[in-house]
């Protein structure tokens, strides 16, 4: 029996002007994992024009599980009750049919738990996922360089 590997992907979407034709959305994931080689941390990011904030959080958690390259145990960890809740059955699915269908097509390879986090709250990672999205937003796509400075404003010791 192999033991799958863990990673905690913590995720935050992000829509400026929420809900109106003008809006600006965006979605992030930081994927960490703790391996031979010690902490491992990456930014994904998507752009996603006109989308509600509820719509970029649910992005947020399916492009964190899309960038696994193989079946692992994940801890999905966000700000947004909306997924946390509808991942574990507790909430209906009324809208946005075709994003939770995304969603479970990035989680059916995984082991995945679903962990809400206050936002805003003084937690490193949520925090730099809530600034990488707004950031993606405002500027209407990925900028690495700001990526990179957030990853190394992170601390280096985190309970991955």
């Amino acid at each position: 029996m192999t033991t799958l590997p863990e990673v905690r992907i913590v995720c935050d979407g992000s829509s400026l002007g929420n809900g109106r034709d003008t809006a600006s959305a965006a979605a992030a994931a930081l994927l960490e994992h703790r391996g031979q080689k010690g902490l491992t941390r990456k930014f994904v990011v998507e752009y996603l024009g006109p989308a509600t904030n509820q719509q970029a959080e649910i992005v947020a958690a399916c492009i964190g599980l899309e960038a696994l390259r193989q079946p692992c145990r994940a801890a999905v960890v966000t700000d947004s009750r909306y997924v946390v809740e509808t991942m574990n059955g507790r909430f209906r699915r009324r809208a946005n049919h075709a994003l939770w269908e995304r969603l479970d097509r990035a989680a059916a390879a995984h082991e995945v738990t679903w962990q809400w986090t206050q936002g805003h709250a003084g937690h490193p990672e949520q925090e730099a996922c809530d600034q990488a999205a707004r950031h993606t937003a405002e500027h209407r796509g990925r900028d690495d360089a700001f990526l990179n400075r957030l990853l190394a404003s992170l601390p280096s010791a985190s309970s991955a």
